[in-house]
Formats: C-alpha cells, sequence, structure tokens
C-alpha cells in the first residue's frame, strides 16, 4: 500500500490497530460481564461478576477451547489424525466407516473419501 513507504505512516497504522485491539477487547469484556450479570443470576443463582472476572473468564476460556481460527489449533491436529488413518484404511475399511457415517448422520464420511478414494 502506497502510504506505508515510510516508517513514520507503518508505526501510525500499527498504532491503530493496536488500539482497535483493546478497544475491541474491552467492549467484549464488558460484553461478557453484562451478559454474565443478566443472566446466570436468574437462571443458576451463582453470583454476579465483575470487569476483571469477566476478563479472566475470557482469557481461561481462550486457554481451554481457543476462540475460531486464533485457538488451540486442536481441530487441525484432529483432522490431520483422521487423513491418517483414513490412508491406512482398506477400500473395505473405509466402505464400512462411509456406510457407519450414513447412518449415523446421513452423509458419506470425510471430504477426502468422496474425491481421493
Amino acid at each position: 500500500m502506497h502510504y506505508m513507504h515510510n516508517g513514520r505512516n507503518r508505526a501510525a497504522h500499527i498504532a491503530k490497530i493496536v488500539v482497535m485491539v483493546v478497544i475491541f477487547m474491552a467492549v467484549f469484556t464488558w460484553v461478557v460481564m453484562a451478559l454474565w450479570n443478566w443472566l446466570v443470576p436468574g437462571i443458576i443463582g451463582w453470583k454476579a461478576i465483575d470487569y476483571w472476572q469477566a476478563m479472566g473468564l475470557l482469557v481461561l476460556s481462550k486457554i481451554l477451547f481457543g476462540f475460531g481460527r486464533f485457538g488451540g489449533g486442536g481441530h487441525w491436529h484432529w483432522r490431520a489424525r483422521m487423513a491418517e488413518r483414513w490412508e491406512r484404511m482398506t477400500p473395505e475399511e473405509r466402505e464400512k466407516f462411509r456406510e457407519g457415517m450414513r447412518q449415523r448422520c446421513g452423509r458419506g464420511g470425510p471430504p477426502e473419501a468422496e474425491t481421493g478414494g
């Protein structure tokens, strides 16, 4: 981009991004706190939380579960492991797996099975 030719413009652009991320996180933390305090005490009877406890919940959930593509990568690990297992299956085992998937969820197995098999 032409506006990033010198270091000052690049630094200003990075600073804007950092400020936007901080604002987004602050608002997101407030939304979590507000939703918790609106729903959880009335439904479960747990006590209300403050802003910093809400941020702690967000950090804890990030550590435990990840958030989308920024998460821990567990989805990709599972996918790679499944692809490896698929490659080691015989054609009969693959068909048996496909049939089991059809019975369970109405689909024919992993996408690799339909194209690579």
